[in-house]
């Protein structure tokens, strides 16, 4: 029997998830010092019990996170915009909960990893939660959600060698033109920031606003970040693994911890129904397509307000690794779009989590919203809490029962004005994959753009020379130099150019002859 410990007087009883007392937590019970376990100890088979079934499933993507509670002061007024009441006058606050993650790594990967950082923003708004399921870049790699599935397998595990696979991912993306204005994001600098207070999030689909007069606007989400940018190279990288595999996390801790909090300037961009069909027309470009920017020219950023990170989860399980956000959490005044990659996430994301959390998963506390709650779901594993229907004998809809939740048509959204004969129309036909990239291409300086030349010559090592040429003909269509570039670095002589027969801006992207 362990010495009492004086202190204990000043201690809460530790007990079992029943509430029962538990008067020794360091021995099992016995027959006796060399006899058997008993199973009548229902402290250790708790204890046990606890242990085998502590871990969820991790996210297929998304899976490796760190995050923080904030909020959001608005700054700009955009109401003549949207009716969203977190929106609804200067210096209105609302809390919220961002979580940053890398896509292909698993739970136990390094944070410092060339691979897009998702940026997902749960606002805790008065009209319920609002999740906007980001990135740090502002385009995908895909334009139709068919498509997801096949990519993120790309950047796991080989079935066989249960390694990464270079040969599957430039295979994939030299097959999938649309991929290109992401691959150069990837492959810049800004593929592989030193944290994440150090780079921009972006809501990257187009979603809409509506006005209190039911007037509907395209918009895309921005943050910029207020604490500059950093990166690290490929070699620096590297060296931070072999010292710790948990930068990130420590960086975004104990920054807030040391009240060193991190900002965000959140601004918007706007775009009429009659802007998004004289903008097609003149460009060409859909202005609902996941690859595609609108360029800040022809539609300037407008400052909505400040994204501010302080205070620390107290619990990450609970807190970070149970946070669940998913495109179908909207408020009033924040809507969709015909964006097809959205429309497959507003699905996907909230599957994923039922699945992965559990049917209730929404009324954990993280997840749970800051008003009230009035639905019909019935039921299901881990039912904790009541009918929220107004009435216990209010248990199906429409109901006669006096005070039970009944929908609210003054919510009802404009319809679009949008639509055709059903079918499964090409995301491929009719596209312009590489005037963008080559315009981000052009931006680098000559430092800039030979860290990418590197950068993709070291992702491309080993994969087959027929898929190599099949992606220099891709680069080759965005500019020239770009896949000039990438032929040198790949082969540092003049045997290299090589490579590049076949690879002009005219050329096909079907595999090149060797």
């Amino acid at each position: 029997m362990s010495s009492p410990d004086p202190n204990a007087a000043q201690c809460p009883v530790m007990t079992t998830t029943a509430g029962n007392p538990i008067a020794d937590n360091q021995n099992s019970l016995s027959a006796g010092p060399r006899g058997p376990l008993l199973l009548q100890d229902y402290q250790l088979v708790e204890k046990l019990a606890h242990q085998n079934r502590e871990r969820v499933p991790e996210r297929v993507v998304h899976a490796k996170g760190w995050g923080a509670y904030g909020s959001l002061t608005v700054t700009g007024d955009i109401s003549r915009y949207t009716k969203a009441k977190l929106f609804s006058e200067i210096g209105k606050k609302t809390d919220l909960l961002i979580r940053f993650s890398t896509v292909a790594g698993e739970m136990g990967a390094a944070d410092a990893e060339r691979d897009v950082r998702g940026f997902a923003v749960k606002f805790y708004t008065e009209e319920g939660n609002w999740d906007l399921v980001g990135n740090n870049t502002p385009v995908f790699f895909i334009r139709d959600p068919m498509k997801f599935p096949d990519f993120i397998r790309t950047q796991k595990r080989h079935p066989r060698t249960n390694l990464r696979s270079p040969t599957a991912m430039w295979d994939f993306w030299s097959l999938s033109p649309e991929s290109l204005h992401q691959i150069t994001i990837l492959f810049s600098d800004r593929g592989l920031p030193t944290d994440v207070r150090h780079m921009n999030g972006y809501g990257s689909h187009t979603y809409s606003f509506v006005n209190d007069e039911g007037q509907r606007v395209w918009v895309k989400f921005h943050f910029k970040s207020m604490q500059g940018h950093r990166h690290w190279t490929n070699a620096e990288a590297a060296e931070v693994v072999g010292r710790t595999r948990e930068s990130t996390q420590e960086d975004l801790f104990a920054a807030v911890e040391r009240g060193d909090y991190p900002r965000w300037r959140m601004c918007v961009q706007i775009m009429t129904e009659d802007m998004a069909d004289e903008w097609s027309a003149r460009t060409g470009w859909n202005p609902f397509d996941l690859t595609k920017v609108w360029p800040h020219k022809d539609f300037p950023l407008i400052e909505v307000g400040v994204v501010e990170l302080n205070r620390n989860a107290d619990n990450y399980f609970a807190e970070i690794e149970q946070a669940a956000f998913s495109p179908s959490n909207i408020v009033p005044g924040i809507g969709f779009s015909p964006d097809r990659v959205l429309q497959g996430r507003i699905f996907a994301y909230a599957d994923a989590h039922r699945y992965r959390i559990g049917t209730h998963y929404e009324a954990l506390p993280v997840n749970r919203p800051r008003c009230p709650v009035h639905s019909y779901h019935r039921d299901g594993s881990m039912r904790f809490f009541g009918l929220q229907t107004g009435s216990p004998d209010a248990y199906y809809e429409p109901n006669s029962v006096a005070g039970s939740a009944q929908q609210a048509p003054q919510y009802r959204e404009p319809p679009l004005k949008i639509g055709d004969m059903a079918d499964r129309y090409s995301h491929r036909d009719d596209h312009d994959d590489y005037t963008q990239a080559g315009n981000l291409f052009r931006l680098f300086d000559e430092g800039q753009k030979q860290r990418l030349f590197d950068n993709i010559a070291a992702a491309m090592q080993g994969v087959p020379e027929v898929i190599v040429r099949r992606q220099l003909a891709h680069f080759a269509k965005a500019d020239p130099a770009y896949a000039a570039g990438v032929a040198r670095a790949l082969a540092p002589d003049p045997a290299g150019d090589d490579r590049l027969k076949g690879t002009s801006a005219t050329d096909s992207v079907e595999p090149v002859a060797s």
